[in-house]
């Protein structure tokens, strides 16, 4: 009966929430992610422990892709410009992480770029009847050429080498769309199967920790970061707004991913 009570309790704040307007929406959730940022900043003592998290939720969306890949023998509903545009960042990000870092995040960043080209061999070559290009038709330069031109107009000011600033923020541009291509096929395909919608909810909760950390960041400097932007120092707000975009992006799909996995449904329709 418990169990009866709580399905339809669910039931009714979806039915509840289709009703309202789209900024009605916009409003709640963004109010939901503050709540949950909060939360985040009193009860996780370090905080850098969120771009670790993040990086390991990639990785097991990424695990995800690969048991679909090996046991259902198909890549249809993957973006192969997606993941080729997740191996250029993280191809860059790891080079950057070498030179400036050498830490945990380079052995992450190491195992996920590994496995995100095995999962576009798989595509290109082993699997290539099942992928459909048509759907996915949402181009490379679209996402890599924007962000390369504004790595070299904003990038962070420090000690480290000129061009080493300039990947490290092509890198975070680039991530922060990397998901649109991915996003284009689904909204193509409109029918997406699970471990697909699997993947891409691992992607909305990584992005979210990590758009996390920078608004903590926010709070504990008191907005100093952000008062530098009159300064000319636009690089902080910037990559904020990089981070926020994407978490923005996928937070559409993450509330239909919430709804269909309440309902039951094993097949995630988007709206057209």
């Amino acid at each position: 009966m418990g169990k009866r009570r709580g399905v339809s309790a669910v039931n009714v704040v979806f039915g509840w929430l289709r009703q309202q307007s789209k900024m009605v929406k916009i409003a709640l959730g963004v109010i939901l992610s503050l709540i949950l940022v909060v939360f985040l900043r009193f009860t996780v003592k370090n905080h850098n422990h969120f771009f670790v998290a993040s990086e390991l939720i990639h990785a097991a969306g990424i695990i995800i892709l690969i048991y679909k890949l090996t046991r259902q023998k198909t890549c249809s509903g993957l973006s192969l410009k997606s993941q080729e545009v997740t191996a250029v960042f993280l191809a860059v990000r790891l080079i950057c992480s070498i030179n400036m870092e050498g830490d945990i995040h380079t052995v992450l960043d190491f195992a996920t770029l590994v496995s995100t080209l095995w999962v576009i061999y798989m595509i290109r070559f082993k699997l290539k009847a099942s992928y459909v290009k048509t759907l996915d038709n949402c181009h490379h330069y679209y996402v890599l050429v924007p962000s390369a031109i504004l790595a070299f107009i904003i990038h962070p000011s420090s000690r480290y080498a000129y061009i080493n600033r300039v990947m490290w923020a092509f890198c975070v541009y680039a991530e922060s769309v990397s998901v649109l291509p991915q996003l284009r096929l689904m909204q193509n395909a409109q029918i997406i199967e699970p471990f697909t919608a699997h993947y891409v909810f691992a992607l909305g909760i990584a992005r979210f920790l990590a758009c996390a950390h920078w608004l903590i960041q926010v709070f504990e400097t008191r907005g100093h970061y952000l008062w530098l932007i009159g300064a000319g120092y636009f690089w902080f707000p910037v990559a904020l707004l990089a981070e926020a975009v994407q978490t923005f992006i996928l937070a559409d799909f993450c509330y239909y991913y919430v709804k269909s996995a309440m309902e039951g449904q094993l097949v995630l329709k988007m709206p057209v």
